[in-house]
């Protein structure tokens, strides 16, 4: 039993090994910290995702892809000053905030959700990362009165909808290149969904970045606020 054990736990780890030679091969300016706190993310999601479904069972052996990766391209869209405050919005177990806040060590980031179990989830995660610009709370968009550059989110909701909740949450101050607003990221036919910002969102193919088929039909979404 110990030796099967033991095989399951090498199997893990090479997996784990390949996964993140993937994200390295796209940022491969991150430090030996934030490779570490990255590899962490395997481990701490299989076992909390064993007692509570954050992320689909049918899809936890694809985190590093379908989810840390996926997070991680509003980054590659994005350069964001030092100081730059981000909300994310209904971020569930943490993504997209986990990740760009490993990654942007330099930003502070507030998530939230109005599911407590899965706010439970983000904050366990970033206590075992050691992440120090990141804080999960676990509140309603509509009751989030803070003030952010930009408020990020994953195909919570339609874009309309979800502008109407964040409008009053975006800082005024503009301190980067990109106007304050709001980021997603979505997939699929959005023509209908960006009806009334054709004129001024900006969408950005995901699989410009990253060549992997999964990414084929993914965006970053931007709408200034």
């Amino acid at each position: 039993m110990g030796s099967m054990s033991g095989i399951i736990c090498n199997f893990a780890a090479k997996e784990v090994k390949v996964t993140m030679e993937k994200i390295l091969r796209y940022f491969p300016e991150l430090t030996d910290g934030q490779r570490q706190q990255l590899a962490m993310l395997d481990g701490l999601y299989r076992e909390w995702n064993a007692k509570i479904n954050v992320v689909s069972r049918k899809d936890i052996d694809n985190l590093y892809e379908h989810h840390v990766l996926h997070s991680l391209a509003i980054a590659k869209a994005y350069g964001f000053q030092a100081g730059t405050e981000i909300l994310d919005f209904g971020t569930g177990g943490g993504f997209p905030g986990i990740p760009l806040a490993i990654v942007l060590p330099q930003c502070r980031f507030r998530l939230i959700d109005g599911t407590g179990k899965k706010i439970r989830v983000a904050q366990e995660v970033i206590k075992a990362t050691g992440l120090t610009n990141c804080e999960a709370v676990h509140r309603r968009g509509e009751e989030e009165q803070g003030h952010y550059d930009f408020v990020v989110s994953r195909a919570v909701m339609p874009l309309p909808d979800l502008l109407k909740i964040v409008r009053k949450n975006i800082a005024k101050e503009q301190r980067n290149a990109a106007a304050n607003g709001v980021i997603c990221l979505k997939g699929g036919m959005l023509d209908e969904e960006l009806r009334s910002f054709r004129r001024v969102a900006e969408v950005q193919d995901i699989s410009t970045w990253f060549a992997e088929e999964w990414f084929k039909e993914k965006f970053v979404v931007y709408v200034p606020a």
